[in-house]
C-alpha cells in the first residue's frame, strides 16, 4: 500500500512536471492594441501546438517601469517569464540574462530581417532577441483642419508646426472647442522624452547626446536653442499637463479630436482609423518638422521591440520556439494589418494587404530605415543612466525648472562623470 502511494505521488509529480515544461509565459507590452494582439498569436501558436499552454503576462506601458520589472525578475534569476519583450536599447545592457537564438534555430530566419536590428540585437556573436517590430517617431495631423485653416501641407519646421498649432488652436477654441490643443507629445520624466528630445536636437543639427565614437556632444548652441523651442509649447500650445504625457496620453487626446497635431509611433495609426472614432479618415502621418537652423531636416528616433528567451527558462527550446513564432513573417503581417506595427522583414513593406492597412508604410519607408538611434551602444551596460540624465535636464526645462543652458551643461558634466567620455561638437 505504501509502495503505491507513493508510486502515485511520483505519478502525479511526473504530470506536473511534464505540464510545467510545456507551459511558456510571454511578457508582452499593453500599449495600444500590443496585448490584444499577443494574446491572439498566442491562442495560435496553441491551437497548431496542442498540448502547450503559452500565457501572456502584462508588462507597464512605460519604458523604464517595464525594464525595473524585469530587473527584478533577473536578479532572481527567476523562471517564471520564459520570453521577453525588449526595447531596441536594451540588449547591451540585458545580454547576459538571455539565451544565444543561434542555438535554437533562428539561424534559419534571421535573414528575413532588417540587418541593421539583427546586428543590434547581436552581443558578442549572441543573438539574444529576434526582432518582432520596429517604431520610428512620426507627425499625425489633422488634414481636415489644415484645409479648414488653409495650410497646404504638414509643417516643414518646427516653427511651422509652432505657428500653424497656434492658429488652428486659436481658430477651434474660437469655434466652441475649449479643450483643443495644437499639439501633443511625450513630455514625461521616462524614456519617451529621451525620444521626442533627441528628435528635437537631431533634426536641429545638435547632435546624438553622445555620438558613435563615444563624444558627448549634447551641450551645443543648437540642442539648447531647440529645447528652448520645446519648453515654450508648455501651456501655449501643449497643454501644462505634457510634461506628464506617455503615449497613450497623447493618443487618447489626438483620437478624441481635441489636437491639431501628434508625435507617437506608428501603433496610433490603425486605432485612429477605426470606424466610430472622432478623427478616422480626418488625419494623415508624415516625418516630423526639421529644424531651423542651415542643414536642418527631420530626424525620427529608432524604436521598436525584440523577443528575447531568458537565460532561466526551465524550457528554452520551447520559449525560443514561441519567440520565433510570434516574430514570423505570417504574424508580423497580422500585427502590421491589425495593428500598424512595423515589420521587420522587408519583404512585407510591398505587401498589398500591409499596405492598404497602412498606406504610409510605403511612402515612408525612408523614415524607418533611416531612424536615428539612441546612445545604447556605445555606453552599454549604463545606458538606463545616460537615458535617464538626459531625460531629467530636458524635464527640468519643460517645466521651468531650469534653463536650458545651465542644463544643459550640467548634463555634460554628469556624462563625462558617467562615462569618462570626452566633449566635443556634433
Amino acid at each position: 500500500m505504501r509502495k503505491l502511494f507513493f508510486g502515485l505521488i511520483l505519478a502525479v509529480a511526473l504530470v506536473w512536471g511534464a505540464a510545467a515544461a510545456q507551459t511558456v509565459t510571454v511578457a508582452a507590452g499593453a500599449v495600444g492594441q500590443e496585448l490584444e494582439l499577443v494574446q491572439a498569436a498566442a491562442q495560435r501558436y496553441m491551437e497548431a501546438n496542442p498540448g502547450v499552454t503559452v500565457n501572456v503576462l502584462d508588462t507597464p506601458d512605460l519604458a523604464d517601469d517595464r525594464l525595473g520589472l524585469y530587473l527584478q525578475f533577473f536578479e532572481a534569476e527567476s523562471s517564471e517569464i520564459d520570453v521577453y519583450q525588449i526595447d531596441v536599447i536594451w540588449p547591451g545592457d540585458l545580454a547576459v540574462h538571455f539565451v544565444d537564438l543561434y542555438d535554437y534555430g533562428a539561424g534559419e530566419v534571421v535573414d528575413q530581417h532588417f540587418d541593421a536590428i539583427v546586428e543590434n540585437n547581436t552581443v558578442d556573436g549572441r543573438l539574444i532577441a529576434i526582432p518582432w517590430f520596429t517604431d520610428a517617431g512620426l507627425l499625425y495631423y489633422r488634414t481636415d483642419l489644415l484645409e479648414q485653416y488653409g495650410f497646404a501641407g504638414p509643417p516643414e519646421t518646427w516653427t511651422e508646426l509652432t505657428e500653424m498649432a497656434q492658429t488652428i488652436q486659436d481658430g477651434e477654441r474660437a469655434a466652441g472647442n475649449t479643450d483643443f490643443w495644437g499639439f501633443v507629445w511625450q513630455g514625461n520624466a521616462y524614456e519617451g522624452l529621451t525620444c521626442d528630445a533627441l528628435e528635437w536636437i537631431a533634426s536641429n543639427e545638435g547632435g546624438r547626446i553622445i555620438e558613435p565614437d563615444g563624444v558627448i556632444t549634447v551641450n551645443n548652441p543648437n540642442a539648447i536653442e531647440v529645447i528652448e523651442l520645446a519648453a515654450s509649447w508648455v501651456g501655449t500650445i501643449s497643454p501644462t499637463g505634457v510634461t506628464g504625457f506617455a503615449e497613450e496620453d497623447a493618443r487618447l487626446m489626438f483620437q478624441a479630436g481635441n489636437a491639431a497635431f501628434m508625435r507617437n509611433w506608428p501603433y496610433a495609426y490603425s486605432l485612429g482609423q477605426e470606424p466610430g472614432t472622432a478623427i478616422s479618415g480626418l488625419f494623415d502621418v508624415s516625418p516630423l518638422p526639421a529644424g531651423d537652423v542651415p542643414g536642418g531636416r527631420p530626424a525620427a528616433t529608432l524604436g521598436g521591440w525584440q523577443l528575447g528567451v531568458s537565460a532561466y527558462s526551465n524550457n528554452p527550446e520551447l520559449a525560443a520556439d514561441v519567440a520565433l513564432f510570434l516574430a514570423s513573417y505570417e504574424e508580423q503581417k497580422i500585427r502590421a494589418v491589425e495593428g500598424s506595427l512595423n515589420p521587420t522583414i522587408q519583404p512585407l513593406y510591398e505587401d498589398p494587404e500591409v499596405l492598404e492597412a497602412a498606406p504610409f508604410f510605403g511612402a515612408l519607408f525612408d523614415v524607418f530605415i533611416n531612424a536615428v538611434a539612441r546612445p545604447s551602444t556605445i555606453t552599454a551596460p549604463n545606458y538606463a543612466q545616460v537615458s535617464s540624465a538626459f531625460y531629467t535636464a530636458v524635464h527640468d526645462v519643460l517645466t521651468g525648472a531650469e534653463d536650458a543652458e545651465t542644463a544643459m551643461a550640467l548634463l555634460e558634466l554628469d556624462l563625462q562623470a558617467m562615462t569618462g567620455f570626452p566633449t566635443g561638437t556634433p
